[in-house]
């Protein structure tokens, strides 16, 4: 079978920006997503299930000299067996590596831990080290080990364990070496076709409570190669030279999802557009990046959710469906809107709030194995052997905050939306407890808002929890989720600014929905009652949000500006500080008044003055005058290191000129929304919301003119990165150059930036 999707792609990418990454995904038995990948830089190679148990497989290569092994495929594509009504499903495939390789650093489990595993840089330990310790799990196992007799075994058993030992065996795989035997094709699901001069390695890891089985083999030929296991590294040499041809096989008993077709995920209309575009022979490449990205869309929905991204972020995240169901609305099929709503409806905290993560398999077992620790801590022995019968129960994060927002919006456009019959919606909303679930979340809207609605004052904006190391600190609970993701502000402007006014809208859009309906649930939880009672007040609240932006007004003189940008051109390092002052002397440096809104306030309200591009979302969410759009676009469109934009790289996420010393060290130390980078997600919000108010139709040739120009300078800029489809990327200075690079953990086929579907 050939790869699915395969990155770097020749004409599509630029293979340099890729720094000796590659990887293929392919298709399973079942229709699930299966990705491997090659991390030339640390000899990595990591296998994803994107399944109903976010599993991963991964090991790292080294050469004779104990540097990172050069990576190679070594077939055009895979095998793929298992069926619907097989136990098993197995994947194989080929490698090509150096004439003597060691192995080792093995970790077969969830793709968290390999993530894990990753950000904590241990890719570059000894190769016998185990992988990565789950703190966790060994802690479950000291506090079994000291229960009494009969209350230790009923817990053991609950795990499918005899003794204490055989549980603690569970923490890392097992591995065996066989010279020139036959795998037992019941258990590995038949793959592959062995003979005598076959050797195979086998590793396998059975889940921590005894329910699922993760299978790799590393297969070679007895007439080339010479393999031998030492503890658990594996070496492979090729006494008369040349490559060492290695088959990867990848087996799991764990359960698939239900994968989506794209004529179940797209609407004819774009259909229709993409033949039209796979039939024109002029434009090759168009077609190509059409076909990736719709293939990148199949590869991520699923009827039980839609996934982030491949490979870190192969479940559920709330935000990011949300999202994407806003950008895709005019491309997709009206039931994917069911899809999205009734994924996140599910996952519902009892109080009504989006959840912004799923815990699976592994993962889900690690945070049940703490909670498991704090029960037998407190002496709640009842309690701990029950969560044990369930230790891979999924778990949900509620940590976020914009998400809770999102889903009215998207909600009311789905009711509202006349393609939809109303039998069908009445349908969607009877079945799953869908309404009683959306009234809850609409209520959590109501209750959020309220204090601001009373007294609009900054500090009684929607806030950010504290963060738990008691340093005074607040969560990054919006899209820009890293430590340093909103210069450490409180109150995030995209939340108050532009989810919660919206959010309030739609809360009249879908009670008047369900009137039209003929939908009449009883609703006393308030303020949610009064709104739906008394539309007046429903709007004075409105109104009250709608002058939250008053709050993040940022004003600054051409002086200011040019004292600033070059007090923080000053502090970087010589070739970074060099380059940009070059750009501002070509470019020049303000001219007029720089008027931005701030990314964030701090604790007492005052504004962190942080360009960013989050204005766009508001381009998407309403029909705006010329004015409006150029006011909240406009220092998207200033060069960077005044405003965003940086030619041949796109406009980056956010420039911290303004703001302290103390900005500037957080995101030079956490780069991941920082004035280095650039996000898809921004790039596709800006497209589709002036392509949305292009198409409002009230927009005359002469104003429509610097919006169409906008759309021009930032495609041709991420065209020419080299990377436009990646979820995010950057640079380095080279001599003086602006080289664009991929960003080190970014995903390979993510939701949100296949949205520039609904772009094209």
């Amino acid at each position: 079978m050939p790869p699915y999707l395969a990155f770097p792609e020749p004409g599509l990418d630029d293979p340099a920006a890729y720094e000796g990454y590659q990887t293929r995904v392919y298709q399973d038995a079942r229709g699930n997503a299966f990705q491997v990948y090659l991390k030339g830089s640390s000899g990595r190679v990591v296998n994803l299930w994107a399944d109903a148990a976010n599993e991963s497989v991964g090991f790292t290569v080294r050469d004779s000299g104990g540097k990172p092994a050069e990576l190679a495929w070594g077939s055009a594509g895979a095998a793929v067996t298992g069926s619907r009504g097989a136990r098993t499903r197995s994947v194989s495939y080929g490698l090509e590596l150096p004439s003597s390789v060691t192995i080792g650093l093995f970790l077969l489990g969830s793709m968290r831990v390999e993530r894990d595993f990753q950000y904590a840089r241990r890719d570059s330990l000894p190769l016998g080290t185990t992988a990565f310790p789950q703190a966790e799990l060994a802690e479950l196992i000291d506090h079994l080990a000291k229960l009494k007799g009969p209350e230790r075994a009923r817990h053991l058993a609950l795990l499918g364990a005899k003794t204490v030992d055989a549980l603690r065996a569970r923490l890392a795989p097992t591995i065996g070496l066989t010279p020139s035997s036959p795998l037992s094709a019941t258990r590995r699901g038949g793959q592959g076709v062995r003979t005598d001069t076959t050797w195979t390695v086998e590793v396998e890891q059975v889940s921590f409570d005894g329910k699922s089985h993760l299978w790799l083999s590393l297969e070679g030929d007895t007439r080339e190669t010479v393999p031998t296991l030492a503890g658990n590294v594996v070496t492979i040499r090729r006494p008369a030279g040349g490559p060492v041809h290695v088959t990867v096989g990848v087996t799991t008993d764990a359960p698939a999802l239900a994968p989506l077709t794209r004529g179940e995920i797209f609407n004819d209309e774009f259909l229709r557009f993409a033949a039209q575009v796979g039939a024109d022979t002029a434009h090759p490449l168009r077609a190509r990046r059409l076909e990736r990205e719709v293939r990148g869309v199949e590869l991520l929905s699923y009827r039980e959710k839609l996934m982030a991204g491949l490979p870190n972020f192969a479940t559920y995240f709330g935000r990011d469906m949300l999202m994407t169901a806003l950008l895709m609305q005019p491309v997709w099929a009206p039931a994917m809107s069911e899809h999205v709503v009734g994924s996140a409806l599910g996952k519902l905290s009892p109080a009504g709030d989006v959840s912004h993560e799923e815990a699976l398999g592994g993962q889900a077992i690690r945070e049940n194995a703490a909670e498991y620790n704090r029960l037998v801590s407190a002496g709640q022995l009842a309690r701990a052997r029950a969560l044990l019968g369930h230790l891979a129960a999924t778990r949900e994060n509620y940590v976020m905050v914009d998400d809770d927002f999102q889903l009215p919006v998207v909600a009311a456009r789905y009711l509202s939306d006349s393609r939809v019959p109303a039998d069908r919606k009445r349908r969607f909303l009877q079945s799953e407890e869908h309404l009683k679930r959306l009234l809850s979340n609409l209520a959590f809207v109501a209750r959020k808002a309220a204090p601001y609605t009373r007294s609009p004052v900054a500090t009684n904006l929607v806030s950010f929890p504290r963060a738990p190391d008691g340093l005074g600190r607040w969560i990054s609970a919006s899209w820009r989720d890293s430590r340093a993701g909103y210069g450490g502000g409180r109150f995030a402007m995209d939340v108050n600014v532009i989810w919660v006014p919206h959010a309030l809208e739609a809360v009249g859009t879908i009670l008047d929905a369900l009137q039209q309906l003929g939908v009449t649930p009883v609703i006393r939880e308030q303020p949610l009652a009064t709104f739906a009672r008394d539309r007046a007040a429903l709007e004075r609240a409105v109104a009250a949000w709608k002058g939250a932006e008053r709050h993040f007004r940022v004003s600054l003189t051409p002086d200011e500006v040019t004292k600033r940008v070059a007090a923080r051109l000053a502090w970087l390092p010589a070739a970074e500080r060099e380059y940009w002052e070059g750009v501002l002397r070509r470019e020049g440096s303000a001219r007029d008044t720089l008027r931005f809104l701030a990314l964030s306030l701090d604790g007492s309200g005052r504004p962190i003055p942080i360009v960013n591009t989050d204005p766009a979302m508001a381009l998407l969410l309403d029909s705006l005058g010329r004015a409006r759009i150029l006011e909240l676009v406009g220092p998207t469109l200033l060069p960077y290191p005044v405003g965003l934009f940086v030619d041949d790289l796109g406009p980056v996420t956010a420039n911290d000129a303004y703001a302290g010393r103390d900005v500037w060290e957080a995101f030079r130390r956490d780069a991941y929304h920082s004035p280095t980078v650039v996000w898809g997600r921004d790039v596709n919000a800006l497209l589709a919301g002036l392509a949305r108010q292009l198409r409002a139709g009230d927009v005359g040739a002469q104003h429509a003119a610097p919006l169409r120009d906008a759309v021009r300078r930032i495609s041709d800029a991420v065209d020419q990165s080299g990377l436009r489809h990646a979820e995010l990327w950057s640079y380095t200075i080279d001599h003086g150059r602006l080289v664009p690079s991929r960003y080190g953990t970014s995903s390979d086929v993510q939701l949100w930036s296949l949205t520039d579907l609904a772009v094209q």
